[in-house]
């Protein structure tokens, strides 16, 4: 029995926390939506018409003479009872609304009256509660009232022997309506409880329904399936990455940091005998965080003693040299037009071990330019020059800039935004890669959800001993690649003599 339930409850149990995992991701959907219905429930609370119920309750009996034996009077109060169950159903009938409304000189119709009027009888009892509403409380008494005098003078004319006599059943009204003086509805109470949990159930509906239909990436094993290639780093949401784009990796141990930290070290894995250098930084569609993603892994390996080179290949829309504040007016696109030298306009940064090579002015042919051979030329010059060359290329689908320059670089690396990039943009995204045979080295899912602790998570990990006494900052020692070790001979100023690049 535990053989075979065991797949059946591991089913269950992953469909509960697939469930869970909906709710959470969307709870802002179930929260607005029981807002809406709360408040929507509240408004027609307050906007409706009060209704006042007022009730008269009728007793119901037979006649016997005084010298009754106890059976006769057990046999009377069954027949009281059997009538009750017809008076009730008489009450409501428009008969005795008619004679009401004459009675009382009332000016409105007999089927609107008995609308109104509500009988109840409970089992094995005399008693008939009858109870009208209206939205004046003292009209709602008068009728009540009126109601129970008509039907006491209407039973005693219907039990009255044709040749005359004792009646053989009376009505007595031994409760008369009072005026209410609360409503019976709007109920507000009941009706915000009422909303709330229908808001809820909808909310809940709706989150469920949004999460099926939703058909953008959101977690690492759905990309990893979509894109057919590793998933190299998740990077978290980081609001400050708006407002700046750059991340201070000396200072900060905040979830962002770390997780470009464990990217630098999956991209050393990906070819453990020959780590690729040469890495463009792409995406399918603009907006998935390329840029940024591209200047913080540059500044992420220069962290671990690297020499950078941060190439801005997006000759469309360009951003390396504005969110860096370096002059873009000169770059790549100047090199490459034939006007100025690689070592003529690279840039240093603010950062240590990262140059920048800009876009330069904006070409009318950037695909012609950037699959040219003399951007080849260009890219093995930083090659030869830099530990790493890090390439922010536009967009794979609305250009196809980026797949021809891969083929002069060890390989792509396809920005993901978590929630917005769609799962048949990511694949038509590899798809134009992998046709021109540009190698796809792996994927990053941008502005993950942090799950609310993992940024105090990375901070207690990392966070300094303030126990132990500082020293004076340590430089670490830079390993020379083994394919750079016998590295080109430096000129006096400080350039390489194979490429004329300056050494910075």
């Amino acid at each position: 029995m535990c053989a075979v339930g065991g797949p059946y409850l591991e089913e269950l149990l992953v469909e509960i926390s697939d469930y869970v995992r909906v709710l959470r991701a969307r709870w802002i959907v179930i929260l607005v939506t029981v807002v809406v219905a709360a408040v929507a429930s509240l408004v027609f609370s307050l906007v409706s018409t009060p209704v006042y119920e007022a009730s008269t309750r009728l007793y119901v009996s037979t006649s016997g003479s005084s010298s009754s034996s106890v059976q006769e009077e057990y046999q009377g109060g069954l027949a009281s009872q059997q009538k009750v169950a017809s008076y009730t159903q008489l009450l409501t009938g428009e008969s005795i609304a008619r004679r009401t409304i004459d009675s009382l000189g009332l000016s409105m119709s007999a089927s609107a009256l008995a609308a109104k009027v509500k009988a109840t009888s409970s089992p094995d009892t005399v008693l008939i509660d009858v109870s009208v509403d209206d939205e004046n409380p003292g009209t709602a008494r008068d009728l009540a009232n009126g109601i129970g005098d008509t039907f006491v003078d209407f039973v005693s004319e219907l039990e009255t022997p044709p040749g005359g006599g004792a009646a053989l059943a009376k009505v007595t009204v031994v409760e008369p309506a009072q005026t209410p003086s609360t409503p019976i509805s709007p109920k507000t109470k009941r009706n915000l409880a009422l909303g709330v949990a229908v808001g809820l159930l909808l909310g809940i509906a709706l989150a469920v329904l949004r999460d099926r239909l939703d058909n953008t990436v959101k977690d690492r094993k759905g990309l990893q399936d979509l894109s057919g290639s590793p998933v190299v780093g998740v990077v978290p949401f980081d609001k400050t990455l708006k407002e700046e784009s750059t991340i201070s990796f000396a200072d900060s141990s905040s979830g962002s940091a770390e997780a470009f930290r464990e990217l630098r070290t999956n991209l050393q894995f990906l070819e453990v005998d020959s780590p690729p250098r040469v890495l463009v930084i792409t995406s399918g569609i603009p907006g998935e965080g390329k840029t940024t993603t591209a200047i913080n892994l540059a500044l992420v390996l220069a962290e671990a003693g690297h020499r950078v080179a941060l190439v801005e290949g997006d000759l469309r829309r360009p951003r390396v040299s504005k969110y860096l504040g370096l002059v873009g007016s000169v770059g790549l696109s100047t090199v490459l037009s034939g006007q100025a030298s690689v070592s003529e306009v690279l840039q240093p940064t603010a950062f240590a071990g990262v140059d920048v090579l800009a876009s330069g002015p904006l070409p009318p042919n950037p695909s012609e330019l950037l699959g040219s051979e003399s951007a080849r030329t260009v890219i093995n010059q930083l090659r030869d020059s830099f530990d790493y060359v890090v390439i922010d290329a536009p967009p794979v689908l609305p250009v196809t800039d980026a797949s021809v320059m891969t083929a002069f670089a060890d390989g792509a690396i396809v920005v993901v935004r978590h929630g917005h990039t769609k799962r048949d943009e990511l694949t038509r995204a590899i798809g134009n890669l992998t046709q021109v045979g540009a190698p796809v080295l792996g994927t990053i899912l941008t502005m993950a959800p942090t799950r609310g602790k993992r940024d105090y998570d990375y901070r207690y990990y990392y966070e300094t001993d303030k126990s132990v006494p500082k020293q004076a900052s340590i430089t670490p020692a830079v390993p020379v690649p083994a394919a750079q070790s016998n590295p080109a001979p430096m000129s006096a100023n400080g350039s390489h003599a194979r490429t004329g690049i300056t050494k910075r």
